[in-house]
């Protein structure tokens, strides 16, 4: 449970820096490939929600996210690299789950630019992911822990 918990949290850590990421590099996107980024379009397409709330709404619904893909990389016993398990969630949604559910066309059809803007920005949230899971692996170890610190390995 505590690995699961985990995971849930540092995915929704390194979905923070993920989405630094992407404000950063959609500002160096071309003009004409500035369209909404693909948490929006999704709240926006399954969601429907006013325009007021959908600044809020797709933020709730990309944490959330991180969050869940997070809990799965703690089920996967870890074991595919954090490096290589961004792209890969990446993958299965823009390539696979999202256009399959009709949400959004595949990555296939939108701009170079874009997709590479996302599988950066998933690079960067694979290895916040890994390295926040094993800081909060070794934090349940030791400061987290019960009994005195000094009787306690160091993490």
């Amino acid at each position: 449970m505590n690995r699961l918990v985990n995971g849930a949290i540092a995915g929704f850590c390194a979905t923070m820096a993920m989405t630094m990421a992407m404000r950063v590099l959609a500002q160096r996107l071309a003009y004409r490939d500035r369209y909404p980024l693909p948490p929006r379009e999704i709240t926006q397409d399954v969601l429907e929600p006013g325009e007021q709330r959908m600044a809020a709404l797709t933020l709730l619904a990309h944490f959330g996210f991180g969050a869940f893909a997070g809990t799965l990389y703690e089920l996967l016993s870890r074991r595919i690299p954090g490096l290589l398990f961004g792209p890969l969630v990446w993958a299965v949604s823009y390539l696979g789950w999202v256009p399959l559910s009709r949400i959004l066309t595949p990555a296939t059809r939108h701009p170079a630019e874009r997709n590479l803007l996302m599988i950066a920005v998933h690079l960067v949230w694979g290895v916040c992911l890994a390295l926040g899971t094993r800081e909060l692996d070794k934090a349940s170890r030791s400061i987290f822990a019960a009994g005195r610190l000094e009787d306690r390995q160091k993490g």
